[in-house]
């Protein structure tokens, strides 16, 4: 190229570079969703009642982690024109197991859409996360609604998944989201891991003092070299952020007694009767939270499903009781959306 040219072009582009604004907005980070083909290891009972459609999504989290999700719709009707029912699962579970899953598909059958979300501790992450990251996997989830044109959210939160959801909504009044929906509840995770599930003093000094020295050592999200015990007699594996933000009362913040009492939003406590992970007296505490002086909560109510059979763990799962959870929630919904 001929000198003069190339001075040509360096000029232009400088003028060029010169004539951008200099406070030109960028992006720092944002929330993406996309349609994507139904997952192969799905159940084949997965699907959608007559008049529903299911659809799969794959959402990016504001921080690069992928939430994948299932969104049930019922047909012939507009997002803006029905509410949305967020569903967050338990510990280890995804968004295709019980309840979630039986539940999206009912809500769907009574003309309620569901987007039901695996969030960063499901399957084999569980007892790994930060509590105080799942927030984005949720905000991510509400985010996705809004922008599919739905204008009146709810958030659900089953087992572990109730303390993400109060959390959530205790720190985001908008006005958008109208009620929470609490299955199978517990009410001070602190304490009940070390009273009731771990219950053995050693292995639990022996996780805190294992937990301090991974943080210490920016080894947050590595597996601790002690594993925690459980009511059951097993021993699971652990990550020093999930003791510290769950687990530990000094240092955790997972404690529904503390953060229901600041959700602006009605709120649905239901637990099956037989439930054997989740003890009878729990639900009260948060019950009695909710209704104490100077709590923020509009209406609370506590719904506890009958089942004759022992208590058992399989039905913290609410596979006696499909139909009346589904009826139970759906009913709750209609009187405070009406």
């Amino acid at each position: 190229m001929k000198l003069w040219l190339v001075a040509l072009c360096t000029l232009f582009a400088v003028t060029l570079a010169a004539a951008a604004p200099a406070d030109a907005v960028k992006t720092a980070a944002s929330i993406e969703y996309q349609f994507v083909s139904r997952p192969a290891d799905l159940p084949a009972d997965f699907q959608a009642d007559p008049g529903a459609t299911l659809q799969y999504l794959a959402i990016k989290a504001i921080d690069g982690f992928r939430v994948d999700a299932a969104l049930w719709q019922p047909e012939g009707k507009p997002a803006s024109a029905v509410p949305i029912v967020i569903l967050v699962h338990g510990s280890g579970d995804n968004y295709y197991h019980a309840p979630d899953s039986f539940l999206g598909r009912g809500l769907a059958a009574k003309g309620y859409a569901a987007l039901s979300i695996s969030t960063r501790q499901h399957d084999k992450l569980a007892n790994t996360d930060n509590f105080l990251e799942v927030r984005r996997d949720i905000e991510a989830a509400v985010a996705t609604a809004r922008a599919l044109g739905y204008r009146r959210l709810v958030l659900s939160g089953h087992s572990l998944g109730n303390i993400q959801v109060q959390f959530f909504a205790a720190n985001n009044w908008d006005a958008d989201i109208k009620a929470v929906l609490l299955l199978g509840p517990f009410g001070n995770l602190p304490w009940k891991s070390r009273n009731i599930l771990v219950q053995n003093p050693d292995n639990f000094s022996a996780l805190q003092t294992n937990a301090v020295k991974n943080l210490r050592e920016g080894k947050l999200g590595e597996t601790m070299a002690v594993k925690m015990r459980t009511f059951t007699g097993q021993e699971v594996p652990i990550t020093a952020q999930h003791f510290l933000t769950y687990r530990l009362e000094q240092s955790s913040t997972a404690d529904g007694t503390y953060w229901i009492r600041r959700v602006p939003y009605p709120i649905l406590l239901v637990r099956d009767q037989a439930d054997g992970v989740i003890l009878p007296f729990e639900p009260h505490m948060l019950l009695n939270a909710a209704l104490a002086d100077g709590s923020l909560v509009p209406s609370v109510k506590y719904v506890v499903l009958p089942n004759p059979k022992p208590t058992n763990l399989q039905s913290h799962y609410f596979g006696d009781n499909v139909q009346p959870l589904i009826d139970t929630v759906s009913g709750w919904l209609a009187e405070q959306l009406h």
